[in-house]
């Protein structure tokens, strides 16, 4: 066996975590992510045979089973991750029953799983359906983005269209949009469906007054979506409150759009 501290997929959840941690978006124990392994991987680093441990899901997945993702524990705080990885780290596979996990490694300490890993693998579950490379669910709390909650409109088509009126590469980089929920109570099921009819859309849903929700194929691109509407979230706050000399136009979204080759929401602009 391979020591599991040297696999790429603890990396990088290591450098992740601490660089989420870094920019603010993940106070205390703010913000989780789980990612979906390759089990020929993983099975370099550890025995499929041997589970530690059965923890229940809280709802059913038999599209999940026999699936493996590392996810970060509830209650643990992303910048213990880089330093203590064994203990606010697990590694999970969907167990045959389909309504429990079977712990392979990790939660060294009898923790557990994010309690938001239900809107996680709900989540999967419909990305899964739209694009079989989907592997990672990232869930924080950016701060200009969770303050622009505060004075927007929570509407899918209205906050997508402020976004990408903020640079010009927002449009590049989500041309599907953004959705957009009501705040609701989060870590249960209904937070989770909610979440996951959005992703049938989106790769990105923002939880009103609380965080976003991004989906995608590795940790970089993901992360990079919501960098994304992040910088553009800064830049809305920075000149809300003034007079707007100048933005980019409707026909000019679409300029970029065509000139990249995007399928892009068209019924989001006002042409």
């Amino acid at each position: 066996m391979k020591d599991i501290f040297n696999a790429p997929f603890i990396t990088e959840m290591r450098k992740t975590t601490a660089n989420m941690y870094r920019l603010g978006w993940d106070e205390r124990n703010g913000g989780n992510i789980s990612y979906m392994l390759d089990e020929n991987e993983v099975y370099e680093y550890l025995d499929q045979s041997n589970v530690i441990r059965t923890i229940p899901i809280g709802f059913s997945a038999p599209t999940l089973v026999g699936k493996i993702f590392i996810v970060t524990g509830t209650g643990k705080y992303f910048k213990n991750i880089d330093d203590d990885p064994e203990t606010n780290l697990g590694i999970i596979r969907i167990a045959k029953d389909a309504c429990t996990a079977e712990l392979l490694w990790g939660y060294r300490d009898g923790g557990k799983f994010t309690s938001e890993l239900p809107a996680h693998l709900m989540s999967h579950i419909a990305r899964l359906k739209k694009d079989p490379e989907n592997r990672v669910i990232m869930h924080t709390h950016p701060t200009a983005t969770l303050a622009m909650t505060h004075i927007h409109e929570l509407d899918d088509k209205k906050f997508t269209h402020t976004i990408w009126e903020m640079c010009t590469e927002c449009i590049v980089v989500f041309p599907d949009g953004i959705g957009v929920l009501p705040w609701m109570v989060c870590g249960n099921n209904e937070i989770g469906t909610a979440t996951a009819e959005k992703m049938n859309d989106y790769r990105l849903v923002v939880w009103g007054l609380h965080g976003i929700y991004g989906a995608g194929k590795t940790m970089d691109e993901t992360f990079g979506l919501i960098e994304t509407v992040e910088k553009a979230a800064q830049l809305y706050m920075m000149i809300a409150h003034l007079p707007h000399k100048n933005t980019i136009l409707d026909r000019e979204l679409v300029a970029v759009a065509e000139a990249f080759g995007l399928d892009y929401r068209k019924d989001f602009l006002n042409l």
